[in-house]
């Protein structure tokens, strides 16, 4: 770094400024030389509702990550906070892209995150709920960068379907930089004064009723041979790690309860995920059909 001002390091070009990005500036397609045939051992419905899965969870908190801007702390971190959602975007579209083959309907990525209701959306609840303070942000950050690396590593070493494993590839250098950016404020608050433990931990309690949902399966990933369930151990050692060293407790929460037993993966949300939609979508659905 050559100095303090963060768009001029965010300027330089050299071989050190190129090692801070998890890609390189090159952005290379990431499926380049995939071959995007539907397997032939693959349920195309299936296989796109999986898709939805994943791309709904990080098109919503992209969303939700993109409103710290103009609110975070600090200039840097609005800066950070606003490229981890750039990076789920980038896996959102990839994700919504790949739902709008695998069925046959033709839906792209636009379509499908901008002319589905809200009970048509398949994020889990946990991406949806307000951002909250900046610790609760934090806490969710943590949770579920922690669960998708996992749940990513696997993906990008089965063999499912093409697309999936090479997103799934490249997803997990940057959830991996995700988890290792809400861990660090993890311990810097949890380890810090004792207004900002107390408000790590209020954070991490906020968010544990709902990390069960993302161990919950469904029975089209079962279908498509994936059980989210068996990354349960290996996830809550992860994060009890992080926990102890923030000086922090486990929480001991229940799981928060499912309507009539359906779920975010059902279609059955907050309240608060009609609002986030309604902004999302709302430039689209006024200017059908725009381009800029």
């Amino acid at each position: 770094m050559t100095d303090d001002h963060v768009y001029l390091t965010l300027a330089e070009s050299d071989h050190e400024a190129e090692a801070r990005w998890a890609y390189g500036t090159g952005f290379a397609d990431p499926l380049l030389g995939v071959d995007t045939a539907l397997p032939p051992n693959v349920d195309g419905a299936d296989l796109s509702l999986y898709c939805q899965f994943l791309g709904d969870d990080a098109l919503v908190l992209a969303q939700r990550l993109i409103e710290w801007c103009t609110r975070a702390p600090e200039l840097e971190e609005e800066v950070a906070l606003a490229n981890l959602g750039l990076d789920l975007l980038g896996q959102a579209r990839l994700l919504l892209t790949r739902a709008g083959q695998a069925d046959g309907s033709g839906r792209t990525e636009d379509d499908l995150a901008y002319w589905r209701a809200e009970h048509e959306f398949r994020n889990v609840r946990l991406v949806e709920l307000p951002n909250g303070d900046f610790a609760f942000s934090m806490a969710r950050l943590l949770v579920f960068a922690t669960a998708r690396r996992a749940l990513y590593q696997r993906l990008a070493a089965a063999a499912v379907d093409p697309v999936l494993t090479a997103t799934a590839a490249r997803g997990v250098k940057e959830l991996a930089y995700h988890q290792e950016y809400a861990a660090a404020w993890t311990v810097r608050l949890g380890d810090g004064t004792a207004y900002s433990a107390e408000r790590m931990q209020a954070g991490l309690d906020a968010v544990w009723p709902l990390l069960a949902e993302l161990f919950t399966p469904h029975e089209v990933e079962l279908r498509l041979g994936l059980d989210p369930a068996a990354l349960r151990e290996e996830v809550l050692a992860e994060l009890a790690g992080t926990i102890g060293v923030a000086r922090l407790a486990v929480p001991d929460a229940r799981p928060l309860a499912l309507v009539g037993g359906r779920g975010g993966r059902d279609g059955v949300h907050t309240e608060h995920l009609g609002r986030l939609l309604a902004e999302l979508q709302c430039v689209a659905r006024e200017h059908p059909g725009a381009t800029w």
